[in-house]
């Protein structure tokens, strides 16, 4: 029998914002449910990385677990993916203080976020904040990811994973998977409710539909959606992008084509349209919405994923730290 061809490696580094959102599940989410089968998956929610801007200890771990548990009712499967917590694996801390000494600082200097960061939390720039790219290397690198799922304002920090480890290989040979960035397929561009021209997102709570909303609440920010005078329901993102996103939310929830949506709607106004959209969400988000509380609940459920996940990821994590700690030098434990 021919030997199965190995499945590629993705490793995503999940920050723990806890509330996740329409946009991001439309957009992103439901497309990795459809990886697990293709890829070899790891998922870490980063609480590591979380606090290089303070954080509030206890919502910090409700958020977590929380996150972990919609991603479950998202339809991830902890059984074939990797689902752990960053500072359970204390091998990334390790791999990242050996990588940091293979990091220019003029590198790090050059990372845009990093500029970005400093503005925003003047107050706060700590060595923290100007090495976690090299954590992040770290993350990536011990697991031997091929991929890793990122935005473009994480792409930098790929390329600089892959120049640390080129750096790391060309001293002591090859010993680090030199990984890509890889823009997964894309759902639907979801925009702001309140603000059409903008991407859905959680700086602005009105405009935003998290998973977890009640139906009362999903009616609500729907009725007030931003629209325009006409009464027309079509797609023309140009001159009427309110109704063109409400479509194209439309579509993504019921699974129907625009043409179909349009012919629906048409000659019904606005007053129809924006509770059927809303309708829509409701039913699509009900069973996770209720998966998420079921399993927030079943905290011992929880607690025995992310353990489960933490020892595999371990296992991994150790083949890797074992072999660079006896290139660099380390005595045998």
């Amino acid at each position: 029998m021919e030997n199965q061809e190995k499945k590629k490696r993705i490793f995503s580094g999940i920050q723990p914002s806890g509330e996740l959102t329409l946009g991001s599940y439309m957009g992103a989410i439901k497309n990795w449910v459809a990886l697990q089968d293709e890829y070899d998956c790891i998922y870490c929610i980063v609480d590591m990385h979380a606090i290089t801007v303070r954080q509030d200890p206890a919502e910090l771990r409700r958020r977590s677990v929380a996150q972990l548990a919609q991603y479950i009712a998202c339809g991830l499967d902890p059984q074939k993916n990797i689902m752990f917590i960053q500072s359970h694996v204390p091998q990334h801390a390790e791999l990242s203080w050996i990588l940091g000494c293979y990091t220019q600082f003029g590198e790090l200097s050059r990372m845009t976020q990093f500029k970005q960061k400093s503005q925003q939390h003047a107050d706060n720039i700590t060595a923290g904040l100007f090495t976690y790219p090299v954590l992040m290397a770290a993350d990536i690198l011990l697991y031997q990811a091929d991929l890793v799922p990122v935005g473009e304002d994480q792409r930098q920090h790929v390329e600089l994973t892959r120049d640390i480890a080129q750096r790391f290989n060309g001293v002591y040979s090859n010993t680090f998977v030199l990984p890509e960035a890889f823009i997964p397929k894309m759902g639907a561009r979801i925009m702001s409710l309140g603000n059409p021209d903008n991407k859905m997102s959680k700086s602005d709570p009105d405009g935003c539909v998290y998973l977890l909303d009640k139906p009362e609440e999903i009616q609500r920010k729907f009725k007030r959606a931003v629209t325009d005078s006409e009464t027309a329901v079509r797609f023309d993102k140009e001159n009427k992008p309110g109704v063109s996103n409400l479509l194209t939310i439309y579509c993504a929830a019921t699974g129907k084509a625009m043409e179909e949506a349009e012919a629906e709607f048409a000659g019904q106004g606005y007053g129809v349209f924006k509770p059927a959209v809303a309708d829509a969400v409701v039913e699509l988000l009900r069973p996770i919405r209720e998966e998420s509380e079921r399993l927030t609940a079943d905290k011992a459920y929880l607690e025995s994923i992310y353990r489960d996940g933490a020892q595999r990821a371990q296992y991994l994590a150790n083949k890797t730290l074992s072999k660079v700690q006896r290139k660099v030098g380390f005595a045998a434990r």
